[in-house]
């Protein structure tokens, strides 16, 4: 004979039946997992929302044309020369090489690199890269988290401007 206090399948009371008190506890789990995962996106978000997103992709392939037929006039030669295996937290030189179209080193240009990550907008930073040569550009780079960066150039020369970019996986040290 079972009486009212003990916890039991035969017990009248509902808060006293085990199946009672465990679908109980499974659905307050359940919303406080997801309440803590809600809490966790509103406190993390990357940002990487772009907030005009229709007034730019309205026009996107008239504008990505546009931009290729411009560097296509330019006739400028970039070759990027990066590390192939950069690691985190180890400073290593990245290198743009840039060529007018005559063939003549392009000098005294603003060259900017952008090191973007797609899964964080807060680990993003931009460096401003240095003549070091006639055509010769180069900085140093330190990434701060391991994984796959975006490495984004950024050219401007007189009036000119010119972009390109490559991908990066960053390892562990």
């Amino acid at each position: 004979m079972t009486t009212h206090n003990q916890i039991s399948q035969d017990n009248p009371r509902a808060w006293r039946n085990p199946w009672v008190i465990g679908l109980v506890s499974l659905i307050a789990i359940v919303l406080a997992v997801n309440i803590f995962m809600i809490s966790l996106a509103f406190i993390t978000s990357p940002g990487l929302v772009v907030e005009d997103y229709y007034e730019q992709g309205r026009n996107y392939e008239q504008d990505i044309n546009e931009k290729l037929a411009a560097w296509n006039a330019l006739g400028w030669t970039v070759q990027n020369d990066f590390p192939t295996k950069p690691k985190m937290l180890q400073k290593e030189n990245y290198r743009v090489t840039l060529v007018d179209k005559n063939g003549q080193p392009l000098t005294e240009a603003q060259v900017r690199l952008k090191a973007y990550r797609p899964s964080d907008a807060d680990a993003d930073f931009s460096q401003i890269m240095t003549e070091i040569y006639p055509g010769i550009y180069e900085t140093q780079v330190s990434f701060q988290l391991k994984g796959a960066w975006e490495l984004n150039v950024y050219i401007d020369h007189g009036e000119d401007s010119y972009q390109t970019s490559s991908p990066v996986f960053v390892s562990a040290p």
